[in-house]
C-alpha cells in the first residue's frame, strides 16, 4: 500500500471531512416542544430584565452595559434556540396526516419563527409573550398528535414569576 495513501484514511478517520449537525439522523423518535417552550421563556426573562435596567443608577460606566450586553446575548441564543427546535419538530416530526388535522400548521411554524427572529431583533416583552404563546399553541398540537391534553403546570415556577 502507498504511503500516502495509508497516511490519507488515517487523517480521515482522526478528522472526517463531514459534519452532520441535526437533532437526529436516524430518526429517533424523541421530539419535545419543552426545549423550544424553555427558550422562549428565557427570551421573555431576558427582555423583561433589559427593559427594567434603569440607566440612571449610578452603576459604573463599565459594568452597566456589560450587564446589558450579557443580556442581549443570552436573549438572542435562546429567540435562535426557539427557531432550531421548532425546526426540529416542524421538518422531522409532522407528518402529512398531522397538516390534515391541522391544516394552518405550516403557517403556525412559519409565523413562529418570524416571530423568533423579531424577538432577536428587537426588545419588546408583548413580542416575547406572544412568542411563548406561540410556542404553546404548537405544543397543544404536537401533545395533541399523541392523545395527550398539553399543560404546563410548572411554567410559572419555570419562569420565575
Amino acid at each position: 500500500m502507498d504511503i500516502s495513501k495509508f497516511v490519507n484514511q488515517r487523517i480521515e478517520k482522526l478528522f472526517p471531512s463531514r459534519s452532520a449537525y441535526a437533532h437526529c439522523d436516524i430518526p429517533c423518535g424523541i421530539y419535545d416542544p419543552i426545549t423550544a417552550k424553555i427558550a422562549a421563556q428565557t427570551v421573555l426573562k431576558m427582555t423583561v430584565r433589559m427593559e427594567a435596567v434603569d440607566l440612571s443608577n449610578g452603576v459604573t460606566q463599565v459594568e452597566q452595559p456589560n450587564g446589558v450586553s450579557r443580556l442581549i446575548r443570552v436573549k438572542e441564543e435562546h429567540a435562535q434556540n426557539v427557531k432550531n427546535e421548532l425546526n426540529i419538530l416542524w421538518s422531522d416530526y409532522f407528518k402529512p396526516e398531522h397538516l390534515e388535522k391541522y391544516p394552518d400548521l405550516h403557517e403556525l411554524f412559519w409565523n413562529a419563527n418570524k416571530l423568533a427572529g423579531a424577538n432577536k431583533q428587537g426588545v419588546s416583552s408583548e413580542s416575547a409573550r406572544k412568542l411563548v404563546a406561540v410556542v404553546d399553541e404548537i405544543a397543544t398540537i404536537f401533545w395533541a398528535t399523541k392523545g395527550i391534553d398539553y399543560s404546563d403546570a410548572v411554567s410559572d415556577t419555570r419562569y420565575g414569576s
